[in-house]
């Protein structure tokens, strides 16, 4: 079974979110937990916390379906002393975020070299800080978001994936997040070549780690690296990538989050989606 949802707002309290996400029919969904663009926020009140946890239960919402992404502010291989202790901080009060919201997956962008340090000593230091995360925490995977490889980001390659993996200690609390945009930006073919670009996925990474998708539409070609979203079939994937991934029991039992621009046809972007498993 598809578990689908979108990126719904947090807005006016955690609680909302489920409330959000169940007005689009979806069964699954992702929210910041704080305010993405800030560094500290209040922390959560007792009472945002039960109440979150009331709505997704009279809403259906298992939290295994729950995906969390962290701020955007964070880089867990920043070369910058100061940035990367603020990040790590950062990163472990979203991850106490989840523990209190009862939720046992936190998504996030691996990280920025910022031209300092090469690829393989960035990935070093996104290992480590997701080890000093998990070390101080119970219960929440760390899912590591493919990346379109615009800028400096590092996560653009399944090597990337597979290099952060190989250096955290609890496997068990790692995971990944194929973004299909990113994927597509990043090089892979998943119109052309779909098959073979999920074949390297898991004789690279292994798709026993694949914890989450988010579905999205590129507005840029194959191999641009620009990280650009685009609503369901209007982009350069089209419609057809998106009828064989609805077909394809690998996604089935994980969270599937659309990211797409225009929030007012999620309803009907799910309904869409939905239509084609059974087509």
């Amino acid at each position: 079974m598809k578990y689908i949802g979108a990126h719904v707002t947090a807005s006016g309290g955690v609680e909302n979110a489920p409330l959000n996400a169940s007005q689009i029919g979806a069964n699954a969904f992702a929210l910041f937990t704080k305010n993405q663009r800030q560094w500290k926020s209040t922390p959560l009140s007792e009472k945002s916390i039960k109440l979150f946890k009331k709505n997704c239960e009279k809403n259906n919402l298992d939290t295994k379906y729950i995906l969390p992404h962290d701020s955007y502010l964070i880089n867990l291989g920043s070369p910058d002393e100061e940035g990367l202790m603020k990040s790590r901080d950062a990163f472990l009060d979203e991850m106490q975020r989840c523990e209190q919201l009862g939720i046992n997956l936190l998504n996030f962008h691996p990280g920025s070299h910022l031209k300092q340090i090469t690829v393989e000593e960035c990935l070093d230091i996104i290992a480590e800080s997701i080890n000093i995360t998990l070390s101080k925490t119970k219960g929440v995977t760390a899912v590591i978001e493919n990346t379109a490889g615009q800028g400096t980001n590092v996560g653009n390659e399944f090597w990337h994936l597979k290099h952060i993996i190989d250096k955290v200690e609890d496997k068990s609390r790692v995971g990944i997040c194929i973004d299909t945009c990113h994927t597509y930006s990043a090089g892979y073919d998943l119109v052309g070549n779909y098959e073979n670009v999920f074949k390297e996925l898991d004789e690279v990474v292994g798709l026993d780690y694949l914890k989450a998708i988010h579905l999205n539409d590129s507005k840029k070609e194959l191999g641009s690296r620009v990280d650009r979203h685009e609503s369901i079939g209007k982009g350069t994937l089209g419609i057809e990538f998106f009828k064989r991934f609805m077909k394809d029991n690998r996604f089935d039992n994980i969270p599937i989050v659309l990211e797409t621009p225009d929030e007012t046809i999620w309803a009907d972007e799910i309904k869409l989606l939905r239509s084609f498993e059974t087509e």
